[in-house]
């Protein structure tokens, strides 16, 4: 029943999304459990405690995540399956649980930057506010080679933590699983920083999120890699040499897979130094061997690779579901 759950899930998101009114209307889970993490950094992440007991708080942050998400998919489980047969509470749960994947979000993003650059003719400051959107550094002096590169970077690292990870945490786990996958990434993105202020209280939240994100950016860079097999202007051993090249020197443990993919199926030299609040940070190449210049077809070609490495990656989940209902 997970992999059904989860295919219907993949399937509702990619044809309908997360609607705006329903946003505008009720919010989405990741802002509910925003609030959530914000009230508590609040009130648990004080600049008056010691490090070691901002460090404990952070252990009880994420324990707190992992119940509640737990508690809420398994209540939410048994009220769709309340007398319903299989395939109505499949369906009902697949519903539920699309909103925890960004297949649609992420490429109508993504689609953003292209277009400001390629249909409004290098309209340089609506691409860099499209492209903040997405990412975390500094974009208002990005030229629009930086800002094709950080959002191919985007797309390969989302594709990742935003479709694949959560889709494989149904899977494996049914919506409980899929809920705590969601609040844990939440919280990293909050609280997972290496900064004065998170360190220690997002210690807990930021090992873990990368352990739940291990196996999924694994196997993200290889639906990258074989879906460049049947996208035109694609290299499968381009990418395949990036992956062993240049993935395990990322500062990520998880996002150079990838990202390094990516890179080498299209040519792009990606990652590398760039600045967050005003300050640059060093990193690694991905894909050294590429040329570091990026246009906005070079975004629209990662898009054709994002949407065949999605449809790799639905066709394998509906494929599980088949070989277990036979």
């Amino acid at each position: 029943m997970f992999a059904a759950l989860a295919l219907a899930a993949l399937l509702i998101e990619a044809a309908f999304g997360y609607p705006s009114r329903l946003f505008n209307a009720i919010g989405h889970p990741v802002t509910w459990i925003g609030r959530l993490i914000d009230k508590l950094d609040r009130r648990w992440n004080r600049p008056s405690l010691s490090r070691e007991t901002r460090i404990g708080f952070g252990c009880i942050l994420t324990i707190s995540l992992i119940v509640t998400s737990l508690a809420a998919g398994v209540i939410l489980h048994r009220l769709a399956g309340d007398g319903l047969p299989p395939l109505p509470t499949v369906l009902i749960l697949g519903l539920f649980a699309s909103s925890l994947l960004a297949q649609r979000s992420l490429h109508d993003h993504v689609a953003a930057v292209r277009d400001s650059l390629k249909d409004n003719r290098s309209d340089l400051d609506g691409a860099r506010l499209a492209l903040s959107k997405i990412v975390g550094r500094d974009t208002a002096q990005l030229s629009e080679s930086e800002i094709s590169r950080a959002a191919v970077e985007s797309l390969a690292e989302n594709f990742s933590d935003g479709v694949v990870a959560p889709a494989f945490c149904l899977v494996v786990g049914g919506l409980p699983g899929g809920l705590v996958y969601k609040a844990i990434n939440t919280a990293d993105s909050m609280v997972g920083h290496r900064n004065k202020r998170y360190e220690a209280y997002g210690k807990a939240v930021a090992r873990l999120d990368d352990l739940l994100n291990l196996p999924a950016s694994r196997l993200s860079a290889l639906l990258i890699l074989v879906a460049a097999a049947f996208t035109k202007g694609a290299d499968t051993r381009g990418a395949w040499r990036a992956i062993i090249a240049d993935a395990r020197h990322h500062t990520s443990p998880n996002a150079g897979w990838p990202e390094a993919a990516m890179g080498g199926a299209l040519g792009i030299a990606l990652a590398g130094p760039r600045v967050y609040d005003g300050k640059t940070v060093d990193a690694a190449i991905m894909n050294k061997k590429g040329r570091r210049n990026a246009t906005a077809e070079d975004i629209d070609r990662a898009l054709r690779l994002y949407r065949n490495a999605d449809i790799l990656l639905i066709a394998i989940v509906a494929a599980l579901t088949l070989s277990l209902v036979v």
